[in-house]
């Protein structure tokens, strides 16, 4: 606790516009006195603490420059994290106060799980470690309190195995998240340790793989969500920025003249951009794309291969396939793409393009 009774009774002073002299005469205590408590050399006895208070209209509180704390759970939880944010030891601290304070609350239990694991990481110290895993074993009894949809059982085995990881128990960790790994949801993780690790590459070729496809996945979803941000907000620069980077990253994992499952995909990042390109005022870029997409649409829908074959890197899923929520066909997906940008324009000109290619 910090506090600033000096810089208090020197600003206090000054504010009544007194010297030493003349505040030293009123308290009926010599000059030295006052110089000693604004250097903070030394500080008043209790009474004359009460007294100091008295003659400049303030509380004790105040003088001493104490502030109360906000003690309700939300507050802690939120200082909590913002020391954790800039690796404040005084994160545990109050984690630990604030475990006395509420010892069987989920939120506090994990978020100090959280503040030991985040320091623990850092100094790889095992007994702020154990400390984590102490606690996350406490936040898993205590899960049926969790209101949050982001946190669950397997996010908390997560959670554990990386503590088991930190403290160079790899087997537990892989174990742990092959134990939770609904929806291959660790698979690049457990991909990774075994490869990086643990030197058991063939292992981790499998779990790289599913990590791979739900990285495509992720990605794809998450660029035409922001495509369609950037889209209300007419920020078509960003627009064409982000749908570019996915562009690129989406046509490093197609298999050349094998057309797959991914050339769909492909072409429906393509539509976008035109999109962005055309609001742009790029009529003559756009209108390119929307070509080389319906030569894409017109490929694929000659030989539609849902499989993953033909992604490369993703070995080990060749009798994997995946399916398209917009339309079986491509010409039927971006038609619906271009009905829900709702740009008569754009709408036009693909059935131009379709007709020509007819």
């Amino acid at each position: 606790m910090e506090l600033t009774l000096a810089e208090n009774i020197r600003a206090f002073r000054k504010q009544r516009k007194l010297t030493q002299e003349k505040l030293a005469e009123a308290l009926g205590v010599t000059v030295g006195a006052v110089y000693k408590w604004e250097s903070g050399l030394s500080q008043p006895e209790l009474n004359m603490l009460v007294e100091i208070a008295d003659f400049f209209d303030i509380s004790v509180d105040v003088l001493l420059g104490y502030k109360v704390k906000d003690n309700r759970l939300d507050a802690i939880v939120e200082r909590i994290g913002e020391s954790c944010q800039r690796l404040d030891p005084a994160a545990l601290i109050e984690a630990e106060k604030a475990l006395g304070k509420y010892p069987h609350s989920f939120r506090i239990v994990h978020t100090c799980a959280f503040a030991y694991l985040a320091f623990g990481a850092g100094s790889h110290d095992p007994a702020q470690l154990r400390r984590a895993q102490e606690l996350l074993e406490q936040s898993l009894a205590l899960l049926p309190q969790n209101t949050d949809p982001r946190i669950s059982e397997s996010t908390l085995s997560g959670e554990m195995a990386t503590v088991h990881f930190l403290l160079d128990e790899q087997e537990k960790s892989i174990e742990l998240l092959r134990e939770n790994n609904a929806g291959s949801m660790y698979s690049s993780d457990i991909g990774g340790c075994l490869a990086v690790y643990m030197g058991r590459t063939e292992e981790a070729v499998p779990y790289l793989a599913e990590g791979l496809l739900i990285g495509i996945l992720t990605l794809v979803d998450t660029i035409s969500g922001y495509f369609f941000v950037f889209r209300d907000r007419n920020d078509w620069r960003s627009a064409q920025d982000i749908l570019e980077w996915g562009i690129r990253i989406c046509s490093g994992l197609r298999v050349e003249n094998a057309p797959g499952f991914l050339d769909k995909t492909y072409a429906l990042l393509l539509v976008m951009l035109a999109y962005a390109q055309k609001k742009a005022g790029l009529p003559d870029e756009s209108r390119d794309l929307l070509c080389k997409v319906a030569k894409i649409v017109r490929d694929f829908d000659s030989r539609p291969i849902y499989s993953l074959r033909f992604i490369r890197f993703a070995e080990h899923l060749e009798q994997s396939s995946v399916f398209d929520i917009l339309d079986a066909t491509a010409a039927g997906s971006v038609e619906r793409l271009t009905s829900m940008l709702k740009d008569l324009e754009l709408i036009e000109e693909w059935k131009e393009l379709c007709g020509n290619e007819e």
